[in-house]
């Protein structure tokens, strides 16, 4: 770790234009009943800390544990070799500013870690290098992926974490660190190093949890289940925000070990740093795997789908055209049926006056009239098939 340079006392240095313009104005004062309300301890509701943990660091071993920014800022001051790791979990915009006035952190980066919703990049502003991260945790209940974001200020005594979501658990990382000395004594790119290593170990059963998911999915989609085209949209945009995650990390990396030579890194850690670069890579095409898998599945649902409903179609047509068959035939018996009906209806009228009635021929007439009819329409049926 490079020597620590001595920090000027905040009652001696001068607000930058950016801070005074990113100051809040000061507040008017309290009304009577204002005033009244805020000494009343049931009216007082106490907001949630923004400071998970905020330690100092001598030679790889935690010498204190401040309070509050202020504690820190103080007992850094004192400590003339010391290393300052402040983690905080969605800080309000005064923390920020303070961390930023006694760190001399970039108004950009600040900005940045005020909005969150960042893209995974390194910035280096002269001393200080500014990390965002996109960490992802795997929900079983819900089968779903859960990022978080996580910004790094990392400077030659400090590091600043702000996290923005439940992933990554960064008190896993701090433990690990302060187990191993000779690793965090190497400065805050040591640190730097276990918080990449953190996430990037962490998107390991993110890639177990999909690919089991992908596995459920081919079997839903070759049993038919209708649900299936939702889970599959679903879970491709899942895959493209964890693209999105671990794509840039890769240029990242490469960009950390391309400084080694010039920013003077420690050997064991450029190997650690090139074994983190080695998991990403991994990762990052595991992940554009699984899209370009959900791409095809989707491709293949959709022509079963397709099959299916061409089947469904196909059966529908038979069906109608063998309904549409026994139409025919019943009509064609119908009609057949129809005429000697007809025949013996006009015969079966009991008229006096009727020309036949008389005819020694007449019934065996009308029994002809009746056969030829029928059999003449039984004959053209039978040509065209409807019989």
């Amino acid at each position: 770790m490079s020597e620590r340079r001595v920090r000027p006392t905040a009652k001696g240095r001068g607000k930058s234009a950016w801070l005074r313009a990113l100051a809040p104005a000061a507040p008017p004062p309290p009304t009577e009943k204002q005033a009244a309300d805020r000494s009343d301890p049931a009216t007082t509701e106490a907001e949630p800390p923004s400071i998970v943990q905020a330690a100092l660091y001598r030679d790889g071993v935690r010498v204190s544990a401040p309070a509050t920014l202020a504690e820190t800022f103080r007992e850094l001051r004192e400590q003339r070799s010391g290393m300052a790791w402040i983690g905080l979990a969605r800080p309000t915009e005064a923390e920020l500013l303070s961390l930023a006035a006694e760190f001399d952190l970039h108004p950009l980066a600040v900005e940045d870690a005020m909005e969150a919703h960042q893209r995974p990049k390194l910035e280096r502003y002269g001393e200080t290098l500014f990390v965002v991260l996109r960490a992802a945790r795997y929900l079983d209940a819900p089968e779903e992926v859960d990022f978080g974001e996580l910004h790094v200020f990392v400077g030659p005594d400090f590091v600043i974490t702000v996290r923005h979501g439940a992933a990554p658990d960064l008190s896993a990382v701090r433990s690990r660190m302060e187990a191993s000395p000779d690793l965090l004594k190497l400065g805050p790119e040591a640190v730097l190093y276990a918080i990449l290593d953190a996430v990037v170990d962490g998107y390991v059963p993110v890639v177990a949890g999909v690919q089991n998911d992908i596995d459920e999915i081919e079997t839903e989609v070759f049993r038919g289940d209708p649900e299936v085209s939702r889970r599959i949209y679903e879970l491709s945009r899942e895959m493209v925000e964890f693209q999105r995650a671990t794509r840039p990390l890769v240029g990242m990396l490469h960009g950390l070990m391309t400084g080694f030579s010039k920013y003077g890194t420690d050997d064991e850690l450029q190997r650690y740093l090139r074994d983190v670069a080695d998991h990403v890579t991994h990762t990052s095409e595991r992940v554009d795997g699984f899209r370009q898998a959900l791409t095809e599945i989707l491709t293949v649902n959709a022509t079963l789908v397709t099959q299916q409903q061409n089947a469904e179609m196909r059966a529908l047509a038979e069906a109608g055209f063998e309904q549409n068959e026994e139409i025919k035939r019943i009509s064609s018996w119908a009609a057949i049926l129809f005429a000697p009906t007809l025949v013996g209806t006009i015969y079966g009228m009991n008229f006096p006056h009727m020309p036949e009635l008389g005819w020694r021929f007449g019934y065996p007439f009308a029994v002809g009239l009746m056969g030829v009819i029928c059999v003449s329409l039984y004959v053209i049926f039978k040509r065209r098939d409807w019989l």
